[in-house]
């Protein structure tokens, strides 16, 4: 059946990239390109789109170095490329290599790469191959291993990131539509052995995969997509009208709507938390029922999630940054960027004469700006203060920015905003 498939075409690559929407008029894209059938198709139909737009598509290759012959692959798919004058770039993964974890370890250290090239180089799409066939199997995948029903609704078409928004505009694609469109344009490809290792989970359910079996997972994913799009839709819904988040780096929550809300407000507590703590993983639903129901309960008593403290202030739920668990202080050299705890993006700039640091204000620092009478012009509760990001140098504290406090003789001192790694709405889920 596959041999028979025809050819995507650009206009349906067109046609898809424009339902995802979010690029600029004259677009500038990065592909991440393995050298297999997908990505190259890929790399191809956005290369001929972004000219006609007058923009550019960036081919980008990681040489992940895990096998001796990948620095050659690396250059072939290069001068497969560089023939039909696609830019490209390899990004080579340095250093020694995991023993244990090689698939989970590589795919991290391949987004980085990519999200850190997109970074420096200002380009905000990154677009991979992930098709039809891939999405059937993480279905099977999560079925197996027991996944809630947003996990069955298998991968989304966007996806943000913190550097980059991940875009996958092939989901509805199958694979050999891909194939036949390298056969049509006489280009070779790249074969990865892996793909066919038994070892690896995905390789046994795609060598054991049947149409039919494909066919029900791809119906199941439609069905719980759309379940979930009017899941986030509803979530999105109560946390604008249930939570105000402010950029010191703190949320005050109306709690009555969030208890109401049964398993949504669960929900919308666990993207509080996501949002103001930066977990890489979400947090227990058992906690996150208990934190609802006492939001509930009056009088309601001071709770601790996910590294934050929901406490009960007049009338409303403040939550703000367990003083135990913040990050700890970051010392910041002229011309050094960095996140601290997961939500502060610092510049230094690299004129300064000095470095600085950066930590919470404490119980200290209020002690020190109540002896030195220093007047604050600010609405923020006072419970917040000892949380705030504060800076010092080597004479002391030098400024809270959050409290619009700084001292005379300060200067050259760093740019800080609140940059939560994880949105609190996010880009939404999508299916196609």
């Amino acid at each position: 059946m596959g041999a028979l498939e025809p050819p995507l075409t650009a206009a349906e690559l067109d046609r898809a990239l424009t339902a995802i929407g979010g690029f600029e008029r004259r677009p500038f894209v990065a592909v991440a390109v393995s050298g297999g059938p997908d990505s190259l198709a890929l790399a191809i139909l956005v290369d001929r789109w972004a000219r006609a737009r007058g923009g550019e598509g960036r081919a980008l290759i990681v040489d992940h170095g895990l096998r001796p012959e990948s620095a050659a692959e690396a250059a072939t798919v290069g001068g497969w490329l560089d023939a039909r004058e696609i830019p490209h770039a390899v990004l080579p993964w340095p250093g020694e290599k995991p023993t244990t974890g090689i698939q989970e370890a590589a795919r991290a250290a391949r987004y980085r790469l990519l999200a850190d090239w997109c970074a420096a180089h200002g380009c905000l799409h990154l677009l991979t191959a992930h098709h039809r066939d891939d999405q059937a199997e993480t279905y099977l995948i999560r079925h197996r291993a027991g996944s809630f029903v947003d996990g069955l609704a298998g991968m989304s078409v966007v996806r943000e990131l913190p550097q980059i928004r991940l875009v996958r505009p092939l989901l509805g694609v199958a694979k050999a539509r891909l194939i036949a469109l390298l056969d049509a344009e006489g280009q070779e490809y790249l074969q990865d052995p892996s793909n066919r290792n038994p070892a690896f989970e995905r390789s046994r359910l795609r060598m054991a995969a049947t149409p039919e079996g494909a066919e029900m997972a791809i119906a199941e994913i439609h069905v719980n997509g759309s379940a979930r799009i009017e899941r986030e839709r509803a979530l999105a819904a109560l946390l604008a009208r249930a939570v105000a988040l402010h950029p010191a780096g703190f949320a005050a929550l109306d709690p009555a709507p969030i208890a109401a809300a049964g398993e949504l407000g669960e929900r919308a507590l666990g993207r509080i938390a996501a949002t103001l703590g930066g977990a890489a993983y979400p947090l227990r639903r058992q906690r996150l029922a208990r934190l609802c129901r006492a939001l509930g309960s009056a009088p309601m008593p001071a709770r601790t999630l996910g590294g934050y403290r929901f406490v009960p202030w007049r009338g409303r739920v403040l939550v703000l940054r367990e003083r135990a668990r913040a990050a700890p202080p970051l010392t910041l050299a002229p011309g050094m960027s960095a996140l601290w705890d997961r939500r502060f993006a610092v510049h230094l700039t690299a004129t300064a004469s000095r470095p600085v640091t950066i930590r919470q204000l404490g119980a200290a620092g209020v002690a020190a700006l109540r002896e030195d009478r220093i007047v604050l012009d600010n609405s923020l509760p006072r419970l917040i203060y000892p949380t705030l990001p504060a800076i010092w140098d080597e004479h002391g504290l030098a400024s809270v920015p959050h409290l619009f406090y700084q001292r005379a003789t300060a200067t050259h001192l760093p740019a800080l905003a609140f940059r939560p790694s994880v949105s609190l709405f996010g880009v939404g889920f999508t299916v196609v």
